[in-house]
């Protein structure tokens, strides 16, 4: 199985979309499995069911940076190339979705209890999630 399947897998199995995503790349930057499940915990829904940014764009965005981040003051060289990946990956994302915001991904606004609700209640989260993880990891896989 390959690592976007993984992911839609993890997703499937009860895991938010951002921790589907990191966590299918995050043992070969370096972080353990466990450690990739916390860290991008608080970011499904668009960052904790704010309907911001989608949390598996988040995830991506979060590989790009284990990998490529900055790590030193004066490596700036480093922090401009996180950024432009970053840019490349949102370019590539919106190309297919025309969005990155969670809300507009899924036609709710999932700070509304009751729009979370109905969100549900249409299946949004097993008929078009999926298919979100999927290409954010299709997407940054060709970036790292």
């Amino acid at each position: 199985m390959n690592k976007s399947d993984c992911a839609v897998e993890c997703f499937k199995n009860g895991f938010n979309c951002s921790q589907a995503v990191f966590s299918a790349y995050s043992s070969e930057l370096g972080l353990d499995t466990e450690m990739a499940l916390k860290v991008a915990g608080a970011f499904g829904g668009g960052m904790g069911h704010t309907g911001e940014v989608c949390g598996a764009v988040s995830g991506a965005l979060m590989l790009i940076g284990l990998k490529y981040g900055k790590t030193k003051k004066d490596d700036n060289e480093a922090k401009e190339r996180t950024y432009a990946l970053v840019k490349e990956f949102s370019r590539r994302f919106k190309e297919i979705h025309g969005t990155v915001r969670c809300t507009e991904l899924l036609g709710y606004d999932l700070s509304s209890e009751e729009q979370l609700i109905a969100a549900r209640d249409k299946g949004l989260f097993s008929s078009v999630c999926p298919k979100l993880v999927k290409d954010a990891c299709e997407i940054v896989e060709t970036l790292l």
